[in-house]
């Protein structure tokens, strides 16, 4: 049966695809529709195709023309190489790398200037640590307590060489509440008296501190009061030398030292039980090694020996005791001058110093706490506690005023010896006198 249409049949279907024959045209015979890459074909002409038709629209700007095949035998510009554009890499576009021909072309990113970028780096840095420190050094400055004038002191030494701080630790209890007085164990007297007196040396030939014991045998010479403004005569009275401080305040104080060791103070620097104690605490509180420990029921101290961290509270106590030892205050002194060293020591630590979470707030209850003379500036201070610094490190010398015996209770300082003490300082001589 023949399953073709009508009027076919195997023999009159001509040569197909699919079946062997010798009449069989390559495929070039028939040629398919392509799209138009020369020139167009003008109307009625035929395409190559058989029929005539429009040309196959124009490519876009940058695209270039490609020849045609005519009538199946090649190209209709006559060469018989074929070039599709991919040997020139202008297929689609042209213009070479960087897109379509007349599109702009992105350059390629630089590589960074390093040395151009450390450059400004550092002088960012550089520029807000120069602002930083002079904020930080006004902002301190402001803070100092500049309340004591030493120009009303009269019949002064001469200057030696060096600089002489005299260091006064009050029981002042200003600034404190009934609850901080019960907590320190410092009692609800009023006004204030100095329970710790010391002369810091500072020199080209090491420090030395030197402690006063505060039951110190001294005559008041003449003096002019510090409120009043009148000239008061000597009338050869002798006292203690914290009663010195307590009739007339620190102005007297330095005269009466100046004028019974004859030497020069420089710098006054006092501070009381509040500020003292707010000060451990800022700086998160100060090593300490204690030889033998020791009780006393009047200052609040318990410490055992060894090697402990004192915080604000213990540390008031350790530096008050006198009671304990049967030295009472010289050895108070010795524990002060290890104490005050120490604690020189820990705030001068890059641990505090490059810590602005504790340098700041030990600043700031440093010198709210502080009062000083007139002329004491930050520099002053700071070199104070570097040399604190320098005599914990043995780089100096921690004494108590050499002492010869006792009258009437006081405690009488050795002529001779503080003579030799107050020459060498006074020249800035290597001290060779020792102290009890």
């Amino acid at each position: 049966m023949n399953d073709w249409p009508q009027g076919w049949s195997d023999d009159n279907r001509g040569p197909r695809y699919g079946r062997g024959s010798a009449g069989s045209q390559p495929e070039g015979a028939r040629v398919m529709r392509q799209v138009r890459r020369g020139q167009a074909v003008p109307p009625g002409q035929r395409s190559g195709y058989g029929d005539p038709g429009p040309a196959a629209p124009p490519y876009g700007n940058g695209v270039p023309q490609q020849p045609s095949y005519v009538d199946g035998r090649g190209y209709d510009d006559g060469h018989d190489d074929y070039d599709s554009g991919y040997n020139t890499g202008q297929v689609y576009g042209g213009g070479g790398p960087g897109g379509p021909q007349g599109a702009p072309t992105r350059a390629p990113r630089p590589a960074p200037n390093w040395r151009r970028r450390i450059k400004w780096t550092v002088i960012t840095l550089a520029t807000v640590l120069v602002v930083t420190s002079v904020g930080t050094y006004f902002w301190a400055d402001s803070k100092l307590r500049r309340e004591v004038d030493l120009g009303t002191v009269i019949d002064r030494p001469e200057s030696g060489d060096g600089t002489n701080y005299l260091i006064v630790g009050s029981d002042s209890r200003e600034g404190m509440s009934k609850a901080d007085e019960k907590k320190l164990h410092t009692g609800g007297a009023e006004g204030k008296r100095t329970d710790s007196m010391m002369i810091l040396h500072v020199g080209g030939n090491g420090d030395t501190l030197i402690s006063l014991p505060r039951d110190s045998d001294v005559e008041i010479p003449s003096y002019k009061g510090s409120t009043s403004g009148k000239t008061y005569p000597a009338r050869g009275r002798h006292t203690k030398l914290n009663a010195a401080y307590a009739e007339d305040g620190p102005t007297l104080l330095v005269r009466a030292i100046e004028y019974n060791t004859g030497l020069h103070i420089d710098h006054y620097v006092e501070i009381g039980f509040q500020g003292f104690a707010n000060i451990v605490d800022a700086v998160g509180g100060v090593d300490i090694d204690i030889d033998k420990g020791f009780k006393d029921k009047w200052s609040g101290a318990d410490f055992k020996s060894g090697k402990q961290t004192l915080d604000g509270q213990q540390a008031l106590a350790f530096v008050r005791t006198r009671h304990a030892f049967a030295a009472s205050d010289l050895q108070r002194t010795k524990n002060q001058q290890k104490f005050l060293a120490a604690l020189a020591h820990q705030v001068a630590t890059p641990s505090t110093v490059l810590n602005p979470f504790k340098f700041y707030p030990t600043m700031g209850a440093g010198l709210d706490s502080l009062i000083v003379d007139k002329d004491m500036g930050l520099w002053d201070l700071a070199s104070m506690f570097w040399a604190m610094k320098g005599v914990n490190s043995g780089d100096g010398t921690s004494m108590n005023m050499p002492i010869s015996g006792s009258s009437g209770g006081n405690l009488v300082w050795d002529k001779a010896k503080v003579k030799t003490l107050v020459s060498q300082l006074n020249n800035d001589e290597k001290v060779t006198v020792t102290g009890n």
